[in-house]
């Protein structure tokens, strides 16, 4: 069954092809593309360098001691490569500390306390010691929008609205539950509340609480924002239920400090032919300080440093130059893409597209474009090319956070795309760590990546 699928597929993609397609998509493209996918599977080295990323360093948010060790340890390996150039690009960015762990506990009216697995959101203020209240359970803005001012007033309003689990891409329900999460305190602060807490944004069920950027509105009291692990969140559900009056109590040490100056680690291959025709390919250096930020996002740094090190390593000498970009600071402000963008444009330099990996080094099944729908097209030429390795998925989508900001500069963003239903498991956890990368999976999505760089360098757009 799995085969005639698959024949499906290509069969479907063949039919997109128009003759002038046709010629394009030539065995000689098909040969070198193997040779990507050899190299890749033989001598592949992102999985060595994820690995010295995360031992050595490991967490590594904006800011930190840490981040600043990936910025010099993101040179090593581009320089060993003999690029034609690498260099480091000054951004400002935010330093905000978790400080202490956490600590969270319901106060029945009865009975012992219950501990519950909680972790602060990025940019939250801290409690200023222990904060006990009593919890308002709300699933929707409009549930809140109801509760009369009395209800509110004093108390955490629980946000508790999980991820739609029937969605096949688990982006999408990731996405619609942001808002929770991302607007909670605000909107909790407009009605008098002390603090927000919110269900993990997941659709495992477990005791890791996920962190992630929150905002806040100067026009309202900035409020302590927390994230319940899913099963935190449903044990404290299911105990107000029984127990309306109950409190918690929550005590979170975190701060923001003055910003910190760093840098994004930029390394580039001069292109042979159309070396003012410029193609970037990144992932973020910094993560998230609770794990490793193996997969969120070393395994995008790597793959973007392999898609270099691949082109290199077969001889295929890019016709138009080829950037490796380690952006800093897109978890908490995008302040490097946004600078590279600015960098960009002021420099007068042509960027013909731009691909970022920041889903995972999980196995790969495409790319999402965004650019005009004739552009789309074009690309979408080349999927024959890919199904092969089983990645020929070329849809419109979402490219990417860091990229976004060359909107305006590029002919098209391309996000690496692979397959998401383990990612948001350990997304902004304690358990994004080395050990769940599976080395064949992540080598595969950067030759993904290097063999569709290779086409753009080749045939441009």
């Amino acid at each position: 069954m799995r085969a005639f699928f698959r024949r499906g597929l290509l069969l479907a993609s063949l039919r997109l092809l128009t003759l002038p397609a046709l010629a394009q998509t030539t065995k000689t493209d098909s040969v070198n593309i193997r040779k990507i996918y050899d190299e890749a599977l033989l001598r592949g080295q992102s999985y060595d360098n994820l690995r010295q990323l995360t031992s050595q360093i490991g967490a590594r948010l904006s800011g930190s001691p840490q981040a600043q060790q990936a910025v010099d340890w993101g040179k090593v390996p581009m320089e060993k490569l003999g690029l034609d150039r690498v260099y480091l690009q000054e951004v400002m960015v935010p330093h905000w500390v978790r400080g202490a762990k956490e600590k969270a506990e319901i106060k029945p009216a009865k009975g012992k306390g219950v501990a519950l697995n909680v972790c602060a959101l990025g940019g939250s203020v801290g409690t200023g010691g222990k904060l006990r209240a009593g919890v308002v359970e709300v699933k929707s803005w409009a549930e809140l929008a109801a509760l009369p001012d009395s209800k509110v007033k004093g108390k955490f309003v629980f946000f508790n609205r999980p991820m739609n689990p029937t969605y096949i891409e688990t982006g999408r329900a990731y996405g619609e539950a942001g808002d929770q999460r991302r607007n909670g305190a605000v909107e909790a602060a407009k009605r008098g509340a002390v603090g927000a807490l919110v269900r993990s944004l997941s659709l495992a069920h477990d005791d890791f609480p996920h962190t992630g950027m929150m905002r806040y509105d100067e026009k309202v009291t900035k409020l302590p924002a927390a994230a319940l692990s899913t099963n935190g969140a449903d044990e404290l559900s299911q105990l107000l239920k029984a127990d309306p009056g109950l409190t918690l109590e929550l005590e979170m040490n975190c701060q923001s400090l003055p910003e910190v100056k760093s840098y994004n680690v930029v390394g580039e291959v001069r292109g042979s032919k159309h070396p003012d025709e410029i193609i970037v390919v990144g992932g973020h250096l910094d993560s998230w300080d609770l794990g490793q930020g193996a997969h969120d996002d070393g395994t995008g740094c790597v793959q973007s440093m392999e898609v270099l090190r691949l082109l290199k390593a077969t001889g295929l000498r890019p016709e138009r130059t080829v950037r490796a970009v380690l952006f800093m600071n897109e978890e908490n402000g995008v302040r490097g893409g946004e600078q590279y963008a600015a960098l960009a444009k002021a420099a007068g330099e042509k960027h013909l597209a731009a691909m970022e990996s920041d889903g995972g080094g999980f196995t790969p099944r495409g790319f999402n474009i965004e650019a005009p729908e004739a552009t789309v097209r074009k690309m979408q030429q080349w999927q024959p090319l890919f199904e092969p390795y089983f990645s020929g998925l070329f849809v419109a989508g979402h490219s990417g956070t860091d990229i976004g900001p060359l909107k305006d500069q590029a002919k098209a963003l391309v996000g690496y795309d692979c397959d998401s239903q383990r990612y948001f498991d350990i997304h902004h956890t304690a358990a994004d760590t080395f050990d769940k990368v599976n080395r064949r999976e992540l080598e595969l999505g950067g030759a993904s990546m290097a063999s569709l760089v290779y086409l753009l360098s080749k045939y441009g757009l």
